[in-house]
Parts: structure tokens; sequence; C-alpha cells
């Protein structure tokens, strides 16, 4: 089968999608999804050197060497049936990763939402505790137990219910230390509204 220029066109295809598959990459980055995408090309695409290729395609190039007389049709025949068995094994192969892949991001998934509950739950505790120790004027003298180990939303979290010596009290220590502005001016909006 004589070569037409809509063949070679198509013979082309991958070196135009793999200039497509960039503006992808930088149009993924931006939105944060192409890690899955830089995970694939570069774990397992460019490691195996895949590259798609049809049976309709291939079957077409051994015809044409078939009728060129490079190789008796039953050769190409044979040939056609081989690669097609090896494409299949790899492709089952592909896939096997891509799920391991998948099951791995998504054990990770399970695992950051169960430290997080578990971070919420502690931290509801630890508000609850706050409130009561001041309620009876027990413990230490700072307000908010553990403040050093906080995040600025959770010391945003704790400051309802402090009077305000004890807002100005966080304030200072808390400027004489991280000196988040997004504490200070939680405890300012707190301060102005007592």
């Amino acid at each position: 089968m004589p070569t037409t220029p809509a063949s070679n066109s198509a013979s082309q295809r991958p070196h135009t999608s793999g200039g497509s598959r960039s503006s992808s990459k930088t149009k993924g980055s931006s939105d944060g999804s192409s890690s899955l995408a830089e995970q694939l090309l570069n774990r397992i695409i460019k490691p195996l050197g895949l590259v798609v290729l049809t049976r309709d395609r291939i079957q077409e190039v051994l015809d044409d060497a078939a009728s060129r007389g490079r190789v008796t049709r039953s050769d190409a025949n044979e040939l056609a049936t081989e690669l097609f068995n090896r494409g299949r094994q790899q492709t089952d192969q592909l896939l096997s990763d891509i799920e391991r892949l998948f099951g791995k991001g998504r054990q990770q998934l399970e695992a950051a939402t169960i430290r997080a509950r578990r971070t919420e739950s502690l931290d509801l505790l630890l508000r609850s505790a706050d409130k009561a120790r001041r309620t009876v004027g027990a413990g230490q003298s700072f307000p908010i137990l553990g403040y050093d180990d906080l995040t600025a939303a959770q010391v945003q979290g704790r400051l309802d219910g402090l009077s305000p010596a004890e807002l100005r009290n966080v304030r200072d220590y808390e400027r004489r230390h991280a000196n988040r502005k997004s504490v200070l001016a939680a405890i300012d909006k707190h301060l102005t509204s007592a």
C-alpha cells in the first residue's frame, strides 16, 4: 500500500501530541491537577518509552511492506499478531501500574483525612479544656494551653471567650514570639468588639 500524505501526517501525530502535552502540562500546573499526569509521564510513560500505535496503523505498515515484497504476507500476519500480543501484555502491565499508583494516592488521602479528623477532635477538646480552666481559674496563667504548638487558625479559634486582659496577654506573647499578622489582627478585632 503506497504511502499517502494523509498517512505521513498520521505518522507525525506523536510529535504533535508531544507539543500539546507540554502545553497541557503547563495548564495543569496552574490548577494543581498536574501531579497525577506528571507521575504517569515520569514514572510510566517515559521510562517505558511508550507510544500509541493503533492496530490499523501497524497493519497498514505491514501490508505496505508485504505489497513491496519486503516480507511475505504470512510473515507480515505473524508479525502483526506478535506485536498485538506484546502490546496487549504491556497495556495490561500499564493498567496494573496505574491502579497501583491510584491505590497509593487513595491510601495517602485516607491517612491524611484521618489525621485531619484527629487534629480537629483534639483541637476541640483542648479548646474546651482551656475554657473550663479559665472558668474555674485553675492551671497555668497563660490563657491558651499548648499555645506554641498551635497554628494561626487554631489560635484564632481559641480567642472566643477570652477577657480583654487575656487577649492583651496573648497579643503581647504573640508579638514577642511568632508575630503572625493574622493572629494579631484577630486579637485586635476581639479587643475592639469586647
